[in-house]
């Protein structure tokens, strides 16, 4: 299993990071050691003293591809989920002076949070579905599949270009504006809708 993160997918994101749109899906990966267990709780990394959460809608494949056609790519998903894109800011910030890759800033165990339950797409609007994040019960992150840069389709056919999608895969769409730090002692909550899809307390 592969975790596969799409990069600048939200123009209101890449202007926050003062980055230019993509003509193309951006992607990188995360090794299956980043995703956190369930029921185990977020420890704050000792290596960074700038740690973001990005809110994502999160998509699982369901069936092998490979140069996945457009068309089809809507038959290789069944369920979304929201998930979480963690980010030691200041080690990526580093890196990209330095012209070096920053897997170290996103690839660390427990850096991929996804919720505990998938929602059937039958059951949602993915052309306009709405999801946001909560910091100690404030809203920090809004977004809306409307907003895609990529459409899930589209990402997952461009992908299965370079990569064979197995089952299970796991795909972050990316995230909206708002991106920001925790701290210790933070309680992040994620909705799709108004559906709570997970509550996690930074430690």
């Amino acid at each position: 299993m592969k975790i596969i993160c799409i990069g600048r997918n939200y123009a209101d994101h890449a202007k926050e990071m003062h980055a230019p749109l993509p003509k193309s899906p951006l992607f990188f990966l995360k090794p299956d050691s980043s995703l956190l267990p369930k029921k185990t709780p977020f420890y704050y990394p000792e290596f960074t003293q700038n740690l973001h959460y990005e809110c994502e809608i999160v998509v699982r494949i369901n069936k092998l591809g490979k140069n996945i056609s457009p068309k089809f790519a809507s038959t290789y998903y069944t369920e979304i989920g929201l998930g979480i894109d963690f980010t030691a800011r200041d080690l990526q910030e580093e890196c990209k002076a330095k012209g070096l890759p920053w897997e170290r800033a996103k690839a660390f165990d427990g850096s991929a949070v996804i919720s505990e339950r998938f929602i059937s797409k039958q059951e949602l609007n993915l052309e306009k579905l709405d999801f946001h994040l909560l910091k100690n019960d404030e809203i920090v992150q809004q977004g809306n599949t409307k907003d895609f840069i990529f459409s899930i389709d589209t990402i997952i056919s461009y992908v299965s270009q370079y990569m064979t999608l197995k089952i299970g895969d796991l795909i972050f769409t990316g995230t909206p504006a708002g991106v920001g730090p925790v701290q210790i002692g933070d309680t992040l909550q994620g909705f799709i809708g108004e559906e709570e899809m997970y509550k996690l307390q930074i430690k």
